[in-house]
This record gives structure tokens, C-alpha cells and sequence, in this order.
């Protein structure tokens, strides 16, 4: 199974135009993913590639159009770029043998202010090298600077060898799904729905990833339907340790789940993992106190058309309507979108967040603190409505 974009660690690369960024990301792949030119301005898009860059992992590379471009389309184009930042793990800023300019500081500054980890390139030594004063402004902000002739140098070694030192840290240690709380020879009963959702002959990430991470601690998983649940438990003669199932069942699971059984969600699980569960559970608290007309903003990070229940756009509005009695106008954003004003919206609903990085969950966070708008997330509020998110909260406390 391939590693989706939203499990991979995303690195940007950015700087002025024509400083090497694409040569750079091209060297790294081995492939011409972006067009090289001497022509500035050559990138006119975020350019992403996928791969496996060891022995870091899985990663997104991605080039993107210089952040001096000039023009209204260039604004376009920076506007992209910067946008860009919201999902970086970890950023690489190239430079050449010029002097830094008003784009490059103000760049750097925003990197620090984001805490966003920094690799600085200063490329084209082989044409000359950046004054010496002009290195040490850089290192003020940079992580760790290396100085390279994309022409020349061992451009790929030495760029593994530098990013491995400034890896954020939940890539260097896991984050578990479940296994820091199912033990080895423990039993975990995932229920599996197979609604309209489903993909036909496939699970959804949250399943395999659940799955894959109890396989590889040695724990026992069972996958059932919701219809099966019931007698599955019966026949067991070691009661599991945990129940998952999909949100969409939760109600149903809940009653057939005994008391000293413990419960929870896929997406609650993804809730810990991409973002701040304790964030996500202070936000909940938010829709006992909604009123009419308060707007609610729906957050989809992949892009699928919507089906005739959509659980964000049909069952999750429905749902928090009946549990407040409210009428509410709810907006809905997919894919990296994000409103940049959001002092409107009373409350921010994110998915699981399987198709996008933790970095983008956890920015979008911290704009929503920074703006006192509470956010949560699927699973969260509808064990919330459903009068279970207690009980789905005790097996991590």
C-alpha cells in the first residue's frame, strides 16, 4: 500500500526566482519534475512530488514560484507560495551568491515566526560566494545552512544528511493509533461499516492505519460489520480490550458495547494523531451554546463529491441541528483551503484529517485559538450530540 500524501513528511522549498530552487528538486529526485530555466519566474505552481527519500521515509517535495514575482499573476503565484507554508514540515530556503533583499528577510521572519524547522541553501558557489555578513544574517534564522553548486555538488547526500538533524520530532519518534493502549496478544474489534462511503473493495485510511499499527504491536484485530458486533462479542471467551468503529455507527456500537469494554472512534483516534485532542474536546463544548444564524465551518482535507449523505455535509449538520434545535448555516471548505477571515464562523469542524499533515491540522489550530474560535473535530462532535464523547475519551485518559 502506498503512503498517502497526508502521512508523509512535507518539505518546501522556497526563495527568490531563479536561485536553483527547481535544479535543487530536481537533483533530489532524479527526475524533471519542474522546468529548469534560466528565465526567471519559470514556476508558475506549487509543484509536488512523492517519494521515498531514505532512510528519512515517505516525503512531498514541493517547489514552489519565487516569492519576489512581480505582476498580477505573480501575486497569484505568491499568494500560493505562501499558502504552501500551512502544510511544511520542514522548509528549505535557497539563496544564491546575491545579497538578501527586503523578500528574503521578510521570508525569514515568517519561517521563525511559524516555527517552522529551517534548512537554509545558499546554491551557485561555484559562480561566487555570499558575503560572509550576509551567511551570518541567515544562520540567525536558519536551522542549519549548507552551501552547494547544484552543477557540482553531491547535492541529495548532503541534503538527507542535513534534514535528518532538524526532523520535527513526530517524525523521528511514532505516534501510536492504539498500540500504546492495546497490548501485544490484547484483542482490538474494529467495526466497519460498509456504507456509500466505502470504497468499493477497499477500506478507508483510518481502517488500514488502525489495522496496520495493532498488526505491527502484535496485538489480535477482528473486523466486523455493526450488524456482527454483537455476536462477535458473544462468542468471545476474553472480552477485547478496546472497540473502534466508524462515527457513523457509534450510537448502535455504544448500546452493544458492555460498560467495562473500552470505546471510541477511527476519527477520534486521528483526532490524537494529526491534531490536539484536548483542543478538539474544549471545542465540542462550544455547541451547547450555539444560536440561531451562528455559521459553522466545515473542514474537508481531500476533495470527493459529495454523496446524497455526506457525513460532512449532510449527517454532521443534520445531527448538530436536532442535538441544539438551532438553525445554523453551515460553510464548507475541502482540500487546503482555508478562509482567511474566520471571525464569522461561531465553530470550525475538521475531519480525521487521513489525507493531510499534522503541520496543516495543527496551523489551522493555532489560527483558530489566535482568532477565539473553538474548533473540533468529526468524531469529536458527534460522540458529543450522541451523548457518548465521555465514554470515548476514557481509554486515553
Amino acid at each position: 500500500m502506498q503512503t498517502t500524501k497526508g502521512n508523509r513528511l512535507h518539505i518546501g522549498f522556497f526563495g527568490k526566482r531563479n536561485v536553483g530552487k527547481s535544479s535543487i528538486v530536481n537533483k533530489i529526485t532524479g527526475q524533471d519534475i519542474s522546468i529548469v530555466s534560466s528565465n526567471a519566474g519559470t514556476t508558475t505552481d506549487v509543484n509536488q512530488k512523492s517519494m521515498e527519500l531514505l532512510p528519512v521515509g515517505p516525503v512531498v517535495l514541493m517547489d514552489t514560484a519565487g516569492y519576489d514575482d512581480i505582476g498580477e499573476l505573480g501575486k497569484l503565484r505568491i499568494e500560493k507560495t505562501y499558502k504552501a507554508l500551512d502544510r511544511t514540515d520542514v522548509a528549505v530556503l535557497v539563496f544564491d551568491n546575491n545579497p538578501l533583499n527586503e523578500y528574503d528577510l521578510e521570508f525569514l521572519k515568517l519561517l521563525s515566526q511559524k516555527k517552522i524547522p529551517l534548512l537554509s541553501i545558499i546554491n551557485k558557489i561555484d559562480a561566487g560566494m555570499m558575503n560572509e555578513a550576509e551567511i551570518r544574517k541567515i544562520e540567525q534564522y536558519s536551522n542549519v545552512t549548507i552551501k552547494i553548486s547544484v552543477i557540482s555538488s553531491n547535492v541529495t547526500s548532503e541534503f538527507k544528511e542535513t534534514l535528518i538533524k532538524i526532523l520535527p520530532e513526530e517524525y523521528v519518534k511514532d505516534i501510536p493509533l492504539l498500540s500504546d493502549i492495546v497490548k501485544p496478544k490484547e484483542t482490538a474489534v474494529l467495526v466497519i461499516p460498509i456504507d456509500k462511503e466505502a470504497p468499493k473493495g477497499r477500506l478507508i485510511l483510518p481502517q488500514v492505519n488502525v489495522l496496520r499499527d495493532l498488526l505491527d504491536c502484535g496485538a489480535i484485530s477482528i473486523a466486523v460489520k455493526e450488524n456482527e458486533l454483537e455476536t462477535v462479542l458473544n462468542n468471545l471467551k476474553t472480552p477485547p480490550k478496546i472497540v473502534v468503529t466508524d462515527s457513523q455507527a457509534f450510537k448502535k456500537v455504544s448500546e452493544i458495547v458492555p460498560k467495562n469494554i473500552f470505546l471510541t472512534s477511527f476519527s477520534i483516534l486521528f483526532a490524537r494523531l494529526k491534531g490536539d485532542l484536548s483542543i478538539f474536546c474544549n471545542g465540542a463544548e462550544k455547541v451547547d451554546n450555539l444560536s440561531n444564524g451562528d455559521k459553522i465551518l466545515m473542514l474537508e482535507s481531500c476533495t470527493h463529491h459529495p454523496i446524497e449523505d455526506d457525513i460532512g455535509r449532510v449527517k454532521i449538520p443534520n445531527l448538530i441541528r436536532k442535538y441544539t434545535g438551532r438553525n445554523l448555516v453551515f460553510e464548507h471548505y475541502s482540500g487546503h483551503d482555508f478562509p482567511q477571515n474566520i471571525d464569522e464562523y461561531s465553530l470550525i469542524i475538521h475531519c480525521g484529517a487521513c489525507m493531510t499533515n499534522r503541520r496543516e491540522v495543527l496551523n489551522r489550530i493555532n489560527i483558530s485559538l489566535r482568532n477565539n474560535v473553538p474548533i473540533t473535530n468529526y468524531g469529536i462532535v458527534i460522540a458529543k450530540c450522541l451523548g457518548i464523547l465521555n465514554r470515548a475519551l476514557v481509554p486515553f485518559k
